[in-house]
């Protein structure tokens, strides 16, 4: 089936049925999964998913539709649909369609490359990073998971405005979580690995970074409970923001959800904080050209030294606050109405490399995973207390690893009181980065 085609059919018929205006999201999701345990294939997975969705303005409400199913008989069910769903809502959003941004930026999101190498020689270099783990050190005694997964993902967005927008992206992660034991103590460590140049991995390295990971756990102590000034490591600071980014959405301020309301201007962080929102960078798989309404996306400062400059906005909650939207407006997927998200968002780094921040720290605490993010945090309050891996500072240098740990404080507190960032920057899969973080102090439990 020719998508185009099919899109300026429905929109036809859609205005045809009486919408002012309608538009048009279709995605599809391919993906392969494998899981390997002692070199034989443990798991093999592929799928492919999609659909498309109508979103249009009828009786002067915006109503919404989906299908998984694109032939002609959708046609009709997706503009009923959209009518009755329209028919339904208690109040006019007050949002017509977007008819287009001036000029849109040019990334490259999707390496063709990465789909002409075959699964076959995927498999094979997993295979070779799991013997070379294995074979690294006689304490590691298993790997619990040894996964890789190659994505790709089309959208396009196209409405009665003339606005037709399309985006492919791709990319290969491997995720290795390796056990280790020595005398009665046993311990795990994980290691994320994202690309979409597959020939620039490395199986020598990758295997030492996941077996190193995994060794350093053991041989741990306990350390007073206490205040201690924190290195938060850049995986585990990156986790943290993705957990706590609905404080910057605008929907949630609004809602009084967001203890940002009526703060853009003020100081809402240390000046060693900057945050930006960008659709691309070389280090995350994330991103596009064009948020969930058709708005470009760009590059902005979110926070710039401690100060708020915007909430993230689409176009409806950009009209109230009386502001441009910032072209964050997301959708999950196309059965998905309009909500808030970021494509990337990171903390800026800073000069010193992580040792480097490990040696500024007399008696501290390094954070290296963080668990328990969902139930353990409040993005209202901003309140968190979760469960924490990582290694006692001493004098400058990692003394030793701390048993289970919990830490606890404020996340706006917690913004306020980042001294300082590091070089390196560490993205998760969806987007959210940061370099790594010493922060002044934060209350520490151990078990």
């Amino acid at each position: 089936m020719n998508m185009a085609n099919y899109q300026e059919k429905l929109l036809n018929k859609a205005q045809e049925a009486g919408f002012i205006e309608a538009e048009v999201y279709y995605e599809q999701n391919k993906s392969m999964k494998c899981m390997l345990y002692k070199g034989e294939i443990d798991s093999y997975e592929t799928s492919e998913d999609g659909g498309l969705g109508l979103r249009g303005l009828y009786n002067g409400k915006m109503g919404y539709s989906y299908t998984e199913k694109l032939d002609d008989e959708s046609v009709p069910f997706l503009i009923n649909s959209a009518k009755a769903n329209a028919n339904i809502l208690d109040e006019d959003e007050g949002i017509a369609i977007f008819d287009g941004s001036s000029e849109y930026s040019s990334y490259n999101y999707y390496d063709e490359k990465l789909e002409t190498i075959g699964i076959s020689e995927k498999i094979e270099f997993l295979r070779s990073v799991e013997e070379k783990i294995r074979a690294y050190d006689s304490r590691i005694i298993t790997l619990d998971y040894c996964f890789m997964e190659e994505f790709t993902a089309e959208r396009s967005l196209v409405n009665s405005k003339n606005l037709a927008l399309s985006h492919k992206e791709n990319g290969f992660v491997i995720f290795l979580s390796t056990v280790v034991k020595e005398g009665e103590e046993m311990k795990t460590g994980s290691y994320l690995k994202m690309t979409r140049d597959f020939h620039s991995l490395q199986a020598d390295a990758i295997a030492k970074e996941a077996a190193e990971e995994a060794l350093a756990n053991l041989g741990e102590k306990s350390i007073p409970g206490g205040k201690y000034p924190i290195i938060l490591r850049s995986d585990a600071s990156a986790s943290l923001l993705e957990t706590f980014m609905p404080i910057l959405s605008a929907e949630n301020a609004q809602k009084d959800q967001s203890l940002l309301k009526g703060k853009v201007g003020q100081k809402v962080a240390s000046e060693a904080v900057t945050l930006l929102s960008t659709p691309f960078h070389p280090a995350s798989l994330s991103g596009a050209n064009f948020d969930g309404e058709g708005v470009a996306t760009k590059e902005q400062e979110i926070i710039l030294e401690g100060t708020l400059q915007t909430l993230l906005h689409n176009r409806k909650t950009a009209k109230k606050d009386n502001c441009e939207t910032t072209g964050h407006a997301h959708k999950d997927s196309y059965k998905g109405t309009l909500t808030i998200a970021p494509q990337n968002l990171y903390i800026s780094t800073g000069e010193k490399t992580l040792d480097g921040l490990i040696r500024s720290v007399r008696n501290g605490v390094l954070i290296t995973e963080l668990s328990g993010l969902h139930s353990g945090t409040n993005t209202v309050s901003g309140d968190f207390s979760v469960a924490a891996k990582g290694f006692h500072i001493e004098n400058g240098k990692i003394a030793s690893p701390v048993k289970q740990m919990t830490i606890a404080g404020n996340y706006f507190e917690f913004l306020h009181a980042i001294k300082e960032t590091s070089s390196e920057l560490y993205f998760l899969p969806k987007g959210y980065g940061s370099p790594s973080l010493l922060v002044k102090e934060l209350s520490v439990t151990v078990e």
